[in-house]
């Protein structure tokens, strides 16, 4: 499983790609917002981190946007500052249109709100490279997310599809764990999100015992 950063931190992200060999970002208008600076001056510093990988970037259109020509024009924009940028679509019926205009542009796209595996469906048939089914809200919402993956995953793996699933909106550690288990191919999570999984108390118990015992034993 591919483990990506969903921020647009600069320092977070440059953390995450030195310590945990970060796959990817993903970004979106609240992230981009958190950071303080203009929308473009924050996705050029964060293709620069990626600069020479081939790690992927998910950038986000204007999500006033409720036409496909104007997605795409945007997303052929965007495209052109980095090889890395991965266009997030919303799951709307412009959104899943301008899905196969970027295609067959060949610029690769990341179908982003998806809180249902029929839209996932639809995202797969118009050829996203991405999709990205949200599970925190859903939860939240007293919903199955399980299922939901699980069903996402089958028909992706049915059908033969190449769309990778990015499961996205994760809350905790668990949420990665199960993703996994069900077979997604990515998870993007905060920073937080992902401390919080590396991390364990009885780990610090376990190290602090062991260093207990290695201070009373002489090292020659």
């Amino acid at each position: 499983m591919k483990f990506f950063l969903d921020s647009a931190l600069i320092d977070e992200i440059a953390h995450a790609l030195e310590m945990w060999d970060i796959d990817g970002v993903t970004t979106n208008p609240r992230h981009v917002s958190v950071a303080g600076k203009p929308f473009l001056t924050t996705i050029r510093e964060i293709a620069g981190l990626f600069k020479g990988t081939d790690k992927a970037i998910s950038v986000e259109v204007n999500p006033h946007h409720d036409e496909p020509h104007a997605m795409v024009a945007e997303g052929e924009t965007l495209a052109e500052i980095s090889p890395n940028f991965v266009i997030k679509l919303p799951a709307t019926e412009a959104g899943f249109k301008a899905i196969t205009l970027l295609k067959e542009k060949g610029i690769r796209s990341n179908l982003t709100l998806v809180f249902s595996a029929g839209q996932a469906l639809q995202a797969m048939r118009m050829g996203a490279y991405f999709v990205s089914p949200f599970i925190g809200w859903k939860e939240s919402n007293a919903e199955d997310v399980g299922r939901f993956v699980r069903d996402t995953v089958t028909i992706r793996d049915n059908y033969g599809f190449s769309t990778e699933i990015i499961v996205a909106a994760v809350r905790n550690g668990r949420q990665i764990v199960d993703a996994a288990v069900a077979g997604a191919d990515i998870v993007t999570a905060g920073f937080a999100v992902y401390q919080d999984l590396f991390d364990h108390p009885y780990t610090a118990v376990g190290l602090g015992k062991f260093a207990s015992f290695w201070d009373q034993t002489p090292y020659e």
